[in-house]
């Protein structure tokens, strides 16, 4: 088999987007040299990385609670195991062992489990499906950062796609992730993950462990009311059904206008940023001066610059923004045609 009957194969399963990227590159290329998270380390035998992409119903975005984007992502990454299972079954019942690894996973011997086995954001980069954003989310042209990947660990050797060159974010002078986030957490295309990790797992591993010993050092009768309390129902929940302990905020990946998604869909309800303020505005215009300045941070770095996108900004965005409002008036022109 070749690459382009794989990923026929794929999205006959229902995956939204395939990219390949060769073990050799992503061995070459870890993210991390100090903690490498390559195929390698999980196999010598991996040739090749499918990465499939699965797309964020936006109506979630639109509701008024972020519970509903917390189904939703619970939904969306059952869906996308079950299809790299098929991918990878199907492989193999044609001559070529091939294996998942669970896309959310972390390692406890990974900077205390904040890193995967695999970094399935940088998969996608170099399987060509998207760069990195201000925040550290992959962003793909398509759908923004409302996606989620997984990556098919494959000894097919198969012809792996070319990463984007052009960085798809519109970068420092956008910055509406910056302004969105409630932790203030976004730095110069990083991210603080402590401060993220507040709002987006208010239920997650280490919140759990943090009240645990509270609890422990708390007296007898307030251990009692701890134990009846909000927060121990959310982490019941949260084991239950992912809710509140995996991706409980959505706020940059509802407000970012990479996509076509967000232009049908959320421009409207997401113009208005309520988290923004003079700080985060005067942070953003660092941001900007410092790279204008050639004064730059870690984030961009001639390491990072391979997944922020080498080639700087050129415009991206604002071409697919004409072309899919061109589209739009083309199919109401030809629904009034039909009316009339």
């Amino acid at each position: 088999m070749d690459a382009a009957a794989v990923k026929a194969l794929a999205k006959s399963f229902g995956a939204d987007q395939v990219g390949i990227a060769s073990a050799k590159v992503l061995n070459a290329f870890p993210p991390d040299p100090l903690f490498p998270q390559t195929p390698e380390r999980i196999s010598k035998h991996v040739k090749s990385v499918i990465v499939i992409v699965q797309h964020i119903p936006v109506a979630a975005f639109r509701a008024k609670q972020n519970v509903c984007v917390q189904y939703i992502d619970m939904l969306v990454l059952r869906r996308m195991d079950r299809i790299a299972f098929k991918l990878a079954a199907a492989l193999e019942d044609r001559g070529h062992p091939t294996f998942v690894t669970a896309a959310q996973e972390t390692d406890w011997n990974y900077k205390k489990a904040s890193y995967g086995r695999l970094s399935t954001r940088h998969l996608g980069i170099e399987a060509g499906l998207g760069t990195f954003g201000l925040e550290v989310n992959i962003l793909t042209p398509e759908y923004g950062p409302r996606v989620y990947l997984t990556g098919i660990l494959t000894e097919l050797e198969l012809e792996g796609d070319k990463p984007i060159t052009e960085q798809v974010c519109i970068g420092e002078s956008c910055s509406r992730c910056l302004y969105s986030c409630p932790s203030d957490a976004v730095r110069h295309f990083g991210i603080d993950k402590r401060l993220c990790s507040t709002e987006a797992q208010e239920f997650g591993f280490g919140q759990i462990t943090g009240y645990v010993d509270k609890m422990l050092d708390a007296p007898l009768e307030q251990r009692k009311e701890m134990v009846k309390g909000q927060d121990v129902f959310g982490f019941w929940q949260g084991l239950l059904r992912v809710v509140g302990s995996f991706g409980d905020c959505p706020r940059c990946l509802a407000v970012c206008p990479v996509g076509n998604d967000y232009h049908a869909f959320l421009a409207e309800p997401q113009k208005e940023i309520p988290e923004k303020n003079p700080e985060k505005v005067a942070k953003a215009k660092r941001f900007k001066d410092a790279r204008q300045q050639g004064t730059l941070p870690p984030g961009l770095n001639d390491w990072n610059r391979r997944w922020v996108g080498p080639e700087g900004y050129k415009g991206m965005v604002a071409r697919q923004v004409q072309a899919f409002k061109k589209k739009q008036k083309e199919r109401e022109a030809l629904a009034e045609k039909k009316d009339a």
